[in-house]
């Protein structure tokens, strides 16, 4: 499977602007099997009162991967977008496959208290797999990466890569190189990290680093070969070798 991820520093509030800058990467990447834009790519990370710039329904959202997924047959995993979803405030990605379908979608989980996201935002309250030609993907947004169990539970469900968009702080980016690394490692799958701030990367079961970009408004891509995951667990099985039976 050949992804790319879609980076760009969103200009704050400049919603048409940052459709139109979405959708030239999209098309300089639709060679891809998937493209996975950062998170809510379409307004930056955050202008207020968030209420003013959400996707009421996420309407304009849907129809714009679609209409691109379709177009390009590419599948797009679209990175997150600020949504008002029967009046409450959601951080949401929506992923659109080849057929210009809405394959799946996902709220954040974990909320930044840090930017004060808990007072804006409904958090999530459900996981979310899908399969992307056939291979069994999930999906987890930003600080959901410092939540390990989150991951696990997509592993636990299947999930052979998990696709992560951020606005991450390059002030944070040496944890947040070592949670890429760990989530993969201890999952035994591949993380595909999109980050508005830059330094997005591909981290690969073994933890290693299989591509990178530094900041900037650019295109990675790479081959993921689902055949390290196999022939790494075919060596050591982590999530066989659980044991449960431990006392609190």
């Amino acid at each position: 499977m050949k992804v790319s991820i879609a980076q760009f520093k969103s200009k704050l509030g400049a919603l048409d602007e940052n459709f139109s800058t979405a959708e030239k990467l999209i098309e300089a990447a639709q060679n891809s099997d998937a493209i996975l834009l950062p998170e809510l790519w379409s307004t930056g990370y955050y202008p207020t009162p968030v209420e003013d710039f959400a996707d009421v329904d996420g309407c304009r959202t849907k129809k714009f991967l679609c209409e691109l997924a379709k177009k390009f047959s590419v599948n797009i995993i679209g990175g997150s977008v600020i949504v008002d979803d029967g009046g409450k405030i959601f951080n949401r990605c929506y992923v659109a496959n080849r057929r210009g379908e809405i394959a799946a979608t996902y709220d954040k989980t974990h909320l930044f208290s840090f930017a004060g996201e808990e007072k804006i935002f409904t958090a999530g309250n459900k996981l979310s797999t899908f399969e992307l030609d056939g291979v069994t993907c999930g999906l987890a947004i930003c600080y959901d990466l410092r939540f390990p169990e989150i991951f696990r539970k997509l592993a636990l469900t299947g999930a052979e890569i998990i696709f992560v968009p951020a606005a991450w702080s390059l002030k944070r980016l040496t944890p947040r190189r070592i949670l890429t690394k760990a989530r993969a490692i201890e999952n035994q799958l591949f993380v595909v990290f999109a980050n508005s701030s830059g330094f997005s990367e591909i981290v690969n079961p073994a933890g290693e680093i299989t591509a990178e970009i530094d900041a900037g408004e650019k295109i990675l891509s790479t081959e993921i070969n689902l055949s390290e995951r196999t022939e790494i667990i075919s060596t050591m099985n982590l999530l066989a070798d659980r044991n449960l039976k431990v006392d609190d």
